[in-house]
């Protein structure tokens, strides 16, 4: 989102879990962040001051499942929030395909899929000139660091994460994947090959990031250091701890069809989401139909009305106005004035993106070479950590 410079950086307390990792040990409650907020001046230096010489950029890392149609949850809640980012950090955007897989998936269109999920990226405003695009299963790195990982991360660690009980739970213990219960590993890989600062989370995903920053402590006191200085190496820690980048509202937006369950590509109905390419009479005939309730008026903070919070946030972002503008504006509404003003604003943001997606698959050629690039950038930093991995794990090498 075209926001703003971030917030200061919040003292990281102490992780729960032992800091040795030998034995184990919690997986830490709290989570340092740093929040992304709407408004802030950049500090500038007085005439009589010398120039200090430019910081190095945080590093980002993010990425999306290629799996169903990118929606409206997947826009506000990460894609938009990248368009910010990418002029305040170095940023590694990528489609996270392995991760698609750790559920059925129908392999003809995982690859349809991939190439339409990078489109949108870039359809969104994602600038390959600032930012590393790239498809994950094309880095190699990703895997053989996850396996690495996972000889350090305790199966106890992994059987607490809450999303591998419920999605367990719905499909069924003896049908699931090993992939679903380890993915949390891949996900770390993800984060800590490219020694990244700074993490963009929602809610359901503070758990996972929890978990890497665990293993790579744990990683770290295993592993680096004098440890890996007498195998050669330089010494130190092998990864950065990253921290948690908080977006701002609306970054869980919530189902059209029941307000307390997240926007998601596997719920059954396509009526709960709007999907990014949905045409105009489709997201009319969904905002028509989405979940309300019959208490009068419109208002943000009452718990008793989730939807009318959920429609009034997606409404907030998407016309950049702040929560007291959208209050004044809809507060005295009805129900059939308000869907009016949000399909309308929906549409009028939807529909260049639409637009620039279309140019974007119709040359495949441009988006071949975006992919390309992003991989190549992403594997020269990739592939030094990972070196400095086998060669701390005691490997032969090359």
């Amino acid at each position: 989102m075209s926001r703003a410079l971030l917030s200061h950086i919040l003292h990281r307390p102490p992780l729960l879990g032992s800091r040795s990792g030998i034995r184990g040990g919690a997986i830490p409650s709290r989570l340092p962040a740093l929040r992304l907020n709407c408004s802030a001046a950049e500090a500038t230096a007085s005439a009589d001051e010398a120039p200090a010489p430019p910081a190095r950029k945080k590093r980002v890392v993010s990425g999306v499942q290629p799996t169903g149609m990118v929606h409206l949850g997947n826009y506000l809640g990460a894609i938009k929030n990248w368009v910010a980012l990418q002029d305040l950090y170095e940023t590694f955007f990528f489609i996270v395909d392995l991760h698609a897989i750790t559920l059925p998936y129908e392999a003809p269109q995982l690859s349809k899929a991939t190439r339409s999920t990078a489109a949108i990226y870039l359809a969104c405003g994602i600038d390959s000139s600032k930012a590393s695009i790239f498809v994950q299963s094309h880095v190699r790195a990703h895997i053989e660091l996850m396996w690495l990982l996972s000889s350090s991360t305790p199966i106890g660690w992994l059987n607490k994460m809450i999303q591998f009980k419920e999605k367990s739970r719905k499909a069924g213990n003896e049908n699931v994947g090993v992939a679903l219960l380890t993915y949390p590993v891949l996900m770390a890989s993800d984060i800590l090959l490219y020694q990244s600062d700074l993490v963009p989370v929602g809610e359901d995903q503070t758990q996972h990031l929890e978990l890497t920053r665990e293993i790579s402590e744990r990683v770290n006191n295993l592993y680096g250091g004098r440890k890996w200085k007498k195998l050669g190496g330089r010494g130190g820690s092998l990864f950065k701890v990253p921290e948690a980048l908080i977006p701002p509202a609306g970054a869980r937006v919530m189902s059209l069809t029941d307000g307390l369950s997240k926007m998601s590509k596997s719920a059954p109905s396509d009526l709960s989401r709007i999907n990014l390419l949905d045409p105009k009479d489709v997201i009319v005939n969904k905002v028509k139909r989405c979940k309300t309730d019959s208490l009068p008026g419109l208002e943000f903070d009452n718990p008793e009305r989730p939807e009318c919070k959920n429609l009034l946030s997606v409404y907030q972002i998407i016309t950049g106005k702040t929560k007291e503008e959208v209050v004044s504006e809809c507060q005295d509404m009805n129900w059939g004035t308000f869907k009016a003003t949000l399909t309308d604003a929906l549409i009028d943001h939807l529909q260049p993106i639409q637009v620039r997606y279309e140019e974007i698959m119709a040359d495949p050629g441009y988006l071949d070479s975006v992919l390309l690039d992003g991989a190549g950038k992403a594997s020269e930093i990739a592939d030094t950590t990972l070196s400095n991995v086998y060669q701390a794990m005691g490997f032969l090498r090359r």
